[in-house]
């Protein structure tokens, strides 16, 4: 009757609303598990590439991609699925000089990306793995300025990984050599990029440090636990791997991080995330100053 088609009528217009409102509000709460908040920069595809020596053709070609990439709320094939993932990056990389990748672990797919592109931040080539579902989150760009990090994450699970890039210390010699209370102050600055007052209890619990296949760079692979402290009022435990270098004028760290609940299955593969980590800067040939205009 009457009452039965009013029913549908108002299931068949509202009901899609209220589907996209509850999105939006797990959106928003995901967030408060990462150092930064999603923005369009989103990327399903996950194998950026680089695509030139020279810098200005470098950053044009990554930025390239970026714009034509749209913005979609459901999942399209990995970048290995489609084809050239890997071989695409070991071409760059050998461009470039660089080491290429020998393997790629099952599950996983390899990020390339070049970070910062902006005149307000000197420019890094960064690389890892990830696993092949997780959606990569990169900066985003005008001509004169660059906002936010590359992460990959599932987030829905509170399973991210997240690149911080620390200034503040500039360039540190034999990283490896440092003490605890060092690599503490690095990871707690990247984890309380959002203030002071959403963690507490950090704790760094091992430290191992390694070297990278590039001119004896050395990276050191960090293990810790905090408390995340949400704006709902909740305490969340979580666990971490970090993997942390100093290439060029600053101190770079991978961190990955689970729930602590989670932490038993997800450690062997933020382990594989943080020790996949390397970044290069100095001595390679599509570094410029960072005033020039791109």
């Amino acid at each position: 009757g009457y009452h039965t088609t009013l029913f549908l009528l108002m299931t068949t217009f509202f009901l899609p609303f209220c589907h996209a409102l509850v999105a939006l509000l797990l959106m928003k709460d995901v967030s408060s598990f990462s150092t930064f908040s999603l923005n369009p920069s989103v990327k399903r595809t996950t194998t950026v590439v680089v695509g030139a020596v020279d810098r200005r053709v470098f950053i044009g070609s990554i930025a390239g991609g970026i714009a034509s990439s749209s913005f979609s709320l459901f999942p399209v094939q990995p970048a290995n699925a489609l084809g050239g993932g890997l071989s695409k990056i070991n071409d760059r990389l050998t461009q470039l000089g660089l080491p290429a990748l020998s393997k790629v672990p099952d599950g996983f797919s390899p990020l390339l990306y070049l970070y910062g592109q902006g005149k307000n931040r000197f420019p890094l080539l960064v690389q890892f793995n990830h696993p092949f579902d997780w959606v990569v989150t990169v900066p985003s760009n005008d001509k004169n300025s660059e906002e936010g990090t590359v992460q990959a994450g599932e987030y829905a699970k509170g399973d991210t990984a997240t690149l911080f890039v620390y200034t503040d210390k500039g360039h540190v010699q034999n990283i490896s050599s440092q003490k605890k209370d060092f690599f503490e102050d690095v990871l707690i600055k990247a984890i309380s990029q959002k203030g002071n007052n959403i963690y507490q209890n950090f704790k760094v619990t091992n430290i191992e440090p390694t070297t990278g296949e590039y001119n004896n760079q050395e990276y050191v692979i960090v293990d810790f636990n905090y408390e995340l402290l949400t704006g709902a009022g909740f305490i969340v435990d979580r666990s971490g791997i970090a993997s942390i270098t100093s290439q060029g004028n600053a101190v770079e760290a991978l961190w990955t991080a689970s729930i602590r609940s989670r932490y038993k299955k997800t450690q062997p593969s933020l382990r594989t995330i943080a020790k996949s980590f390397r970044c290069y800067a100095d001595g390679l040939n599509f570094i410029a100053p960072p005033e020039l205009e791109v």
